[in-house]
């Protein structure tokens, strides 16, 4: 599982993160998605730390935590949803009419 960390500085940086997470256990990976368009970081990001106490510790104590003059938004991070539409199995439109006399 992985940790969610929101409102986040623009100018936080994988090393930031990974140096405060420390203090509460080992950091297996650090995701700073950026937007595609512009490069520039989104506010958030994501941490895996080296098992779930670590995470749970690391959650307890910087949730609501101010860092880096933000207030800090620490959870468990939920499974992504997709949202890129294009519901269910489309079916067929038209086709012939088969044998129909008027």
């Amino acid at each position: 599982m992985s940790i969610y960390v929101g409102n986040l500085s623009y100018e936080v940086t994988q090393e930031d993160l990974t140096t405060t997470f420390a203090e509460y256990g080992s950091v297996k990976r650090v995701q700073l998605p950026t937007d595609r368009e512009t490069g520039r970081l989104r506010g958030f990001a994501f941490v895996e730390m080296g098992s779930d106490a670590e995470e749970e510790k690391a959650i307890a104590e910087l949730d609501g935590a101010e860092w880096m003059g933000r207030s800090l938004k620490v959870n468990k991070a939920k499974p992504r949803e997709d949202n890129r539409g294009g519901g269910g199995g489309g079916g067929s439109f038209g086709g012939g009419g088969g044998g129909r006399r008027y």
